[in-house]
């Protein structure tokens, strides 16, 4: 492929587009890749990164079934059909990681950039996996026990002949915890007709699961947050009379707008405030409750139950003790002041505006709970505008850290403490900071955290691929 470096990239996107139509999601996930890459590109020498990210770009296999299940209502039963996807996008480093997503966006295009972004994510976690996902368009709200589970059970139905320990380990994703990864483990033995812990991950810890993994991701968030704070001198953004008391490594002082109330956030707020944060934001699909002072250990604990337990929306949060609850509203949109945005919702959460808005309050540090929350304009925006800005492949990473460190147990049938699994964790999101800090000063791009995260686990996939013969005619 001849050309610049600028028109070899518009041709990649371009064939990507051809043989993708109409999956925005999944090209949006590649373009901010591809683009954020181009000073690795300049520098490639003998190598062929360009044409490296062509076959890297293009997924292994793209598995979709029929699902089939039934809900109840005042009328009757009625039988449901919807299309199960898993995309098993690249093995180079290992077994196909990734979650099963079940929610009404689910799309083909969905779940190719979730596997897309899977890769390299994986990739920094310096642990034996490589990327995949899957899901299916179903909405668990409202639905009853007896409802989720028939479902769960019709999905493995199509999806078990294509997952094992050593080929393909899927786990949980937005509308899929614990509840629904033992519903479709026990189809798994029903149907395999023997017990295999290593096929699944998020599993209970009654059979099988890791300690800490519901609270991996929010953890392994704040854990990645601190490090970049530590390294890029925080105390200097902070006004000198909010400087007393705040010690290096905590949040103590900081005001933390979080989006979501699901896993992510929720422990995400914790440690936040175990940290000594104020957190002053969560939100689902109804709307954003607000607290100016930052919530309290009280009001945490409500959510907790609100959303674990009654799986109810913020909208029943009380409001008595200063919180304000803004219907039909993003935390984006409210124009709130703050120090630190984690983004813990879903994609796209961030669009440009949002970004206005972010940097109009005063932030000054934006790191990624969820996956590719911001759009690629307001990315570019954002880091004109604010000093830290980590991605989605580095923040929210802890998660399926922590799933290969329960296929890591499964394997050797061990259990590990809860303080094991955490100092674990927090190693390896210490270790993805390093990583990226350490590739973008290499290309002499302290600040850019984005291209360091994206260039190591790029250049960690692609020199397997070499390894293995797969980039040779």
């Amino acid at each position: 492929m001849a050309g610049t470096i600028e028109e070899r990239i518009e041709e990649i996107l371009r064939a990507l587009k051809g043989r993708h139509p109409g999956q925005e999601e999944f090209m949006q996930a590649v373009e901010e890749v591809l683009v954020s890459l181009k000073p690795l590109f300049e520098n490639q020498g003998e190598e062929d990164y360009l044409g490296a990210f062509s076959v890297i770009a293009e997924p292994e296999r793209v598995i979709k079934f029929r699902v089939q299940y039934p809900t109840f209502g005042p009328e009757g039963a009625e039988l449901h059909t919807t299309t199960g996807y898993r995309v098993q996008f690249n093995s180079a480093l290992g077994p196909y990681k990734g979650g099963l997503r079940f929610h009404p966006s689910v799309s083909e295009s969905i779940i190719k950039f979730l596997g897309f972004e899977q890769i390299f994510k994986n990739a920094l976690t310096n642990l034996p996996i490589g990327g995949g996902k899957g899901g299916c368009v179903f909405d668990p709200k409202g639905k009853s026990d007896s409802e989720v589970r028939m479902l769960c059970e019709h999905f493995m139905k199509g999806l078990y002949r294509h997952i094992g320990p050593n080929l393909d380990v899927p786990a949980g994703d937005i509308g899929v915890g614990g509840r629904e990864i033992g519903y479709m483990y026990g189809e798994y033995v029903r149907l395999k007709g023997q017990p295999d812990m290593g096929v699944l991950t998020g599993k209970s810890t009654d059979f099988g699961g890791s300690k800490l993994r519901p609270e991996a991701t929010g953890y392994g968030l704040v854990y990645i947050t601190l490090e970049a704070l530590k390294k890029y001198n925080h105390y200097r953004y902070l006004p000198e009379e909010r400087r007393a008391g705040v010690a290096e490594n905590c949040f103590k002082g900081l005001k933390v707008l979080i989006s979501g109330s699901g896993n992510v956030a929720q422990f995400a707020a914790q440690k936040v405030m175990e940290l000594g944060g104020q957190v002053c934001s969560f939100s689902d699909s109804t709307g954003t409750i607000t607290s100016t002072e930052g919530f309290s250990e009280d009001q945490l604990k409500e959510l907790f139950h609100l959303k674990n337990v009654k799986r109810g929306r913020v909208s029943e949060m009380s409001t008595a003790e200063g919180l304000e609850y803004h219907a039909g509203k993003s935390v984006w949109e409210l124009g709130l002041n703050c120090d630190i945005a984690l983004p813990s919702a879903t994609q796209n959460e961030i669009t440009l505006e949002g970004a206005k808005n972010l940097a109009a309050g005063g932030c000054w540090c934006v790191a990624e709970g969820a996956n590719m929350p911001t759009t690629n304009e307001a990315v570019d925006y954002l880091k004109t505008k604010v000093d830290i800005y980590i991605p989605a492949k580095a923040a929210n990473a802890g998660g399926v850290a922590t799933s290969a460190l329960e296929m890591a147990q499964n394997s050797a049938r061990l259990f590990w403490s809860s303080e094991e699994v955490d100092e674990k964790l927090n190693g390896i999101m210490t270790n993805i900071f390093a990583t990226a800090y350490k590739t973008a000063q290499e290309f002499d791009r302290p600040w850019d955290l984005q291209f360091g995260a994206n260039a190591a686990g790029f250049l960690k996939v692609y020199k397997a691929y070499k390894a293995m013969g797969y980039l040779k005619f």
